[in-house]
């Protein structure tokens, strides 16, 4: 057998059998008299019985409320669906699990500060925002803003929003004036949380100018959050603000309380990248998002209660409401703000090291970047209590795989996670029981209908097609804000294929029973008819050390589309015809013939929206002469002046 025939990494069957996949099926062949044995029979039956599976998850997940007699209603509808329509509860009550002196949530700021806060301090800290904000008015289905770091008080912001059934939505202070007025300004909230500054990358960033600008346009009562020492002054010079100590300093601790509501009650506003237009604001239901991250982390990850799980995000990705969900699972959150190459390469397996976490999740890029730095923490870092490592963000390469089991760990479930913002988790992901095949998805997750359709809405096995989900699931957006008819919530998803949840992205099914995501559907290449996902270029580039990373467009061009692929090489280098040829070369024997760019062009940096992805469909507007509409969106809005009326691309 060849390398490529073998898998990665195979769990033992011990390690298989203390999976909590294996106690999930043992339950389920209980209680419903059945022989299921595997994660693929569990699967199967998860989208079969779609009631027993998710009220199975409901006990064997410990959820805290009142369940009620059905478990799920008009599945045939997938826009009709519910999901135990009966039931109340409250997402704040349920990730609160414990009142104890054992670590919550350990914090580290680049290398500027660090603190740990227990269960015990965060359940004060909740307790007196939630007096301060009932003080302010908050009542059920208000509005809480923040514009925050990945910081414990943001954690405890959204749980007092959440004990009194308010939605919270958040934003990373690296946005903007105008990108967090087109968002938090599209939902009116009745308190707007700001972090007074922040570091990153060594550098002290002062929000002052910035917040000064933002409050009064939002007309909400504003709570100046400290970080960089500045909250009391820059309270003092914002009418309707006060700095954070002001705000709850009036509140003893005392029980927190918690409003149970609805299964499908609003919890989160997140919102859509937004760069080619305002940003939608999708509303996520506190029961569905409750009970799919429970999913996610008890089976999917094998996460146990006390295990540490730290996940480089924002608050502006949907990765951070991902991570907080840790608290329901019992387990300690590792919470990093900063440039994750900041004072050093190796800053965050430093802190992972350090705190022995046993989840170390974060993006393809990064990983690729770690590759390239030539960071080898398997030999300088101890380890030993980590046991799963998740990416996302965009597709990782097998180069990726292969970086993080020759370089970090050898004996680790690396699990490639694939879904978003729209539904707030995943629809594929990892399977603890399952190997690891280079450049693949392992499977779609628990309760998820997921398939690959062709154009004609028919299924198709390794082939490329359109990512779908054929059944409803809990974690569907409730709603967009201010879209009243839905017309919008339909036309985002439901209109391509009739009663079919279509997500955008190209994707394949594997032999194994994988999956490999070829990039957006929208960002695909069409050269001749045929479409090319971009992730199928950047897999082959990513091969060649000079190049750090690649941006791939299709240009309309003599009636048909060109290739043109755009590339960030090493501090020094100039792309001759040598490394041209290289690029060509690697793309034509990696993928195809068709695959290989008709232009490589030079530029010194990538647009990328605040998550770090990067952003093809901006740099086709540029190239196309067409107005990016919301260059806020992105964190780098200056590098698509990189690609306006090149030449090189007029010939």
């Amino acid at each position: 057998m060849s390398t490529a025939d073998k898998p990665l990494w195979t769990p033992s069957p011990e390690r298989i059998a203390g999976t909590q996949v294996m106690a999930l099926i043992a339950a389920a062949n209980a209680r419903h008299q059945l022989s299921l044995g595997t994660y693929a029979d569990l699967h199967r039956w998860s989208i079969e019985k779609q009631g027993d599976f998710w009220s199975l998850v409901w006990d064997d997940g410990g959820i805290k409320g009142e369940k009620g007699e059905r478990s799920a209603i008009d599945l045939d509808d997938i826009q009709k669906a519910r999901f135990f329509p009966d039931a109340r509860l409250n997402f704040a009550e349920n990730l609160l699990v414990r009142e104890d002196d054992r670590p919550a949530l350990i914090f580290q700021g680049e290398d500027k500060v660090g603190f740990t806060v227990s269960w015990r301090e965060l359940h004060a800290l909740v307790s007196r925002l939630q007096q301060a904000m009932r003080v302010e008015g908050v009542g059920v289905g208000d509005r809480v803003a923040a514009m925050m770091p990945n910081r414990p008080e943001t954690i405890a912001i959204m749980l007092a929003a959440a004990s009194i059934g308010a939605i919270f939505s958040s934003c990373s202070p690296d946005f903007g004036e105008r990108g967090v007025l087109d968002r938090f300004g599209q939902i009116e909230p009745k308190l707007f949380f700001a972090i007074d500054g922040y570091w990153y990358a060594g550098k002290r960033i002062d929000n002052a100018e910035k917040v000064s600008a933002i409050a009064p346009q939002l007309r909400a009562r504003t709570v100046i959050v400290p970080y960089i020492g500045d909250a009391e002054a820059l309270a003092e010079r914002i009418t309707s603000a006060v700095s954070f100590e002001g705000f709850i300093d009036p509140f003893a601790t005392k029980p927190v309380a918690f409003e149970r509501l609805p299964f499908n009650h609003p919890l989160f506003i997140l919102y859509s990248s937004g760069t080619t237009g305002v940003p939608k604001c999708i509303v996520h239901g506190a029961g569905g998002t409750l009970l799919q991250l429970v999913k996610e982390h008890r089976y999917q990850c094998d996460l146990r209660p006390g295990d540490r799980s730290f996940y480089f995000t924002t608050c502006g990705w949907m990765m951070w409401n991902w991570l907080v969900a840790g608290l329901a699972n019992g387990e300690t959150l590792l919470l990093f703000d900063g440039s994750p190459f900041h004072p050093v390469s190796s800053v965050l397996f430093d802190f992972v090291s350090r705190e022995k976490g046993v989840l170390f999740g974060t993006s393809a890029k990064y990983i690729d970047a770690a590759h390239k730095t030539g960071l080898a923490p398997r030999t300088t870092h101890d380890l030993s209590a980590l046991k799963l490592m998740t990416s996302t963000g965009s597709p990782l390469s097998p180069e990726g795989f292969r970086w993080v089991y020759e370089e970090v760990k050898s004996d680790l479930h690396l699990a490639s996670i694939s879904g978003g913002t729209d539904i707030v988790s995943c629809f594929v992901l990892g399977d603890p029981t399952s190997p690891v095949w280079s450049g693949e998805i392992q499977a779609a997750g628990l309760g998820m209908a997921v398939d690959v359709w062709n154009d004609d809405g028919k299924p198709v096995r390794e082939e490329k097609g359109e990512l779908v989900c054929v059944r409803p699931f809990p974690s569907m957006p409730v709603m967009f804000w201010n879209d009243p008819d839905g017309g919008k919530y339909t036309a985002a998803y439901f209109e391509r294929f009739d009663n079919v949840w279509h997500h955008g992205d190209f994707a394949e099914w594997t032999r194994h029973g994988g999956l490999i995501i070829h990039g957006r559907s929208d960002a695909t290449l069409n050269p001749g008819g045929v479409r090319i996902g971009t992730a199928e270029l950047y897999a082959q580039v990513e091969k060649i050390p000079d190049v750090l990373e690649a941006i791939a467009i299709g240009q309309d061009w003599d009636g048909d589309v060109r290739i043109v692929l755009f590339v960030r090489l090493r501090d020094g280098l100039a792309l001759d015809d040598g490394l041209v040829d290289r690029i060509k070369r690697q793309i034509r024997t990696g993928a195809s013939p068709r695959h290989v760019p008709a232009r490589i062009i030079q530029v010194t940096d990538i647009p990328r929206t605040k998550s770090g992805k990067i952003t093809e469909l901006a740099v086709r507007d540029i190239v196309a002469g067409r107005e990016v509409k919301n260059q806020e969106a992105l964190a780098n809005p200056e590098a698509l002046a990189l690609y306006r009326d090149l030449p090189e691309l007029k010939v």
